[in-house]
C-alpha cells in the first residue's frame, strides 16, 4: 500500500486554485479538519482536497460557507456523490451558456433585419446570459440532496392507510402507493413495487435507488397529493382513482402478453430518433423528469446519432416488462435499439436506446 501524498497548505492552495486564507476559513466553519506534523503545520491528504471539490461545487450552485457547513456536517465525504455534483452543476453552466449564446445569436439575426429588439428580447437575453444567478433551485443540487444519507424512523404502521391509493402526475404518469406485511410500497405504473421507509411521519424513502416521496396530508392526515423527488425533479401527483389506474395497468401487462405496439408507434419513435439527430429534441412532449435527463444527454445522442448515419429500418420488438415498446433501429453505420413509453396523456415518460451487435 502507498504511503499517503501530503501537501503543505500553501502546496494545496496553490494546486487547486485557492488561497490559504480560503483555506483558514474552511476550517473555521469546520468543513476541512487538516492533519499536524509534530511541529503543528497543516498538512491535507486526499480526504481534505475530495471535501474541498465538494465545497466548491457547492458554491458552484450558490451557497454560502454557512449553507454549506450545515449540509455537510456530520458525514464524510463520497467522492462518487461529489464528482456526480460536479459534474452536474458544470453540465448545468454549460447548458445555461448554450441557452445565452442561442438568444444572441436570434437577437443579432433580427437586428441585421432591420427590426429593433423589443424589450421582451431585452428582458430574456438579461436572463439568460446571467450566468452569475445561480440558485439553489436547480437540478444539480435538488439532485445532490436527493442523494444524501437518510435515517429511517420508528412508525406506526397503522399511518400508512393514510397514504394508501393511487396518485396521477401533470404529465399523465400514474403512481401506486400500498401497504402489506407492515410495509408501504410505491410503484410507478408499469415497473415493479418498491418498500420506502419513514424518515418523518410524511417523508419517505426507497434504500435501493434516491428516491423520496413526501406526502401532503389533510387536516384529518389522509394525503391528497405527494412529491416525487428524483434526478434532480421534483414532480407533484394528485390522488385519483384508483380503479381507473388499475385498469390502465390491465392494458399495460395485456400489452407486455400480446406484444402489441402502441398505434402509430413507428411514427413516434421516428420523429424522436429525428429530433435527436438535430440535437432538437422535443421537451414539452415528455415528462418533467425525462425532459431533465435528455437535455443533459443532448449532446450524446447527438454525436452517436451522427455516427450512426441515415435511418434505414425501424422494426417493431416487442414490450418489455416495464411496459416500453422497443425497436430495433438499423442505422447507415450500425444497430441500435431504441424503447420508449407514454402516459396516458400522451407524454414521453420513458426513452433510452442503446448499441447492438
Amino acid at each position: 500500500m502507498q504511503d499517503e501524498v501530503l501537501l503543505t497548505a500553501q502546496e494545496c492552495a496553490g494546486r487547486i486554485g485557492l488561497s490559504v486564507r480560503a483555506l483558514r476559513l474552511y476550517e473555521q466553519y469546520g468543513l476541512i479538519s487538516p492533519r499536524r506534523t509534530s511541529k503543528q503545520w497543516r498538512v491535507y491528504g486526499s480526504n481534505e482536497i475530495a471535501r474541498l471539490n465538494e465545497i466548491s461545487a457547492l458554491k458552484t450552485l450558490g451557497f454560502s460557507l454557512r449553507d454549506i457547513s450545515k449540509l455537510l456536517r456530520g458525514h464524510s465525504t463520497d467522492v462518487v456523490q461529489m464528482l456526480a455534483l460536479q459534474k452536474d452543476a458544470l453540465t448545468d453552466t454549460r447548458s445555461r451558456a448554450e441557452r445565452g449564446l442561442r438568444v444572441i445569436e436570434s437577437l443579432l439575426s433580427k437586428i441585421r433585419t432591420g427590426a429593433a429588439a423589443s424589450i421582451e428580447d431585452l428582458l430574456k437575453l438579461a436572463k439568460e446570459t446571467n450566468l452569475a444567478d445561480l440558485s439553489k433551485d436547480t437540478a444539480a443540487w435538488r439532485r445532490y440532496e436527493q442523494m444524501r444519507p437518510r435515517a429511517e424512523v420508528a412508525m406506526d404502521a397503522a399511518l400508512y392507510e393514510n397514504y394508501v391509493g393511487a396518485y396521477e402526475f401533470a404529465d399523465g404518469t400514474l403512481a401506486v402507493v400500498s401497504q402489506g406485511d407492515g410495509q408501504l410500497l410505491y410503484r410507478i405504473v408499469g415497473q415493479s413495487d418498491l418498500e420506502i421507509f419513514p424518515e418523518t411521519d410524511s417523508e419517505f424513502f426507497m434504500k435501493v435507488l434516491p428516491v423520496q416521496i413526501k406526502f401532503v396530508r389533510d387536516p384529518d392526515g389522509k394525503a391528497h397529493s405527494l412529491m416525487h423527488h428524483q434526478n434532480g425533479s421534483e414532480d407533484r401527483a394528485v390522488r385519483t382513482d384508483l380503479e381507473y389506474v388499475r385498469s390502465v395497468e390491465d392494458e399495460v401487462q395485456r400489452r407486455i402478453r400480446e406484444k402489441k405496439p402502441r398505434s402509430e408507434g413507428d411514427r413516434v419513435l421516428r420523429r424522436m430518433i429525428e429530433e435527436h439527430a438535430r440535437g432538437e429534441p422535443n421537451l414539452d412532449e415528455m415528462s418533467h423528469p425525462l425532459a431533465i435527463l435528455v437535455e443533459e444527454d443532448k449532446p450524446f445522442v447527438k454525436s452517436t446519432l451522427e455516427k450512426a448515419g441515415a435511418l434505414k429500418a425501424l422494426t417493431f420488438k416487442g414490450v418489455s416488462c416495464d411496459g416500453l415498446d422497443v425497436y430495433d433501429a438499423e442505422f447507415e453505420h450500425m444497430k441500435m435499439e431504441w424503447g420508449f413509453a407514454l402516459t396516458h396523456r400522451g407524454k414521453i415518460s420513458h426513452l433510452y436506446l442503446r448499441t447492438t451487435l
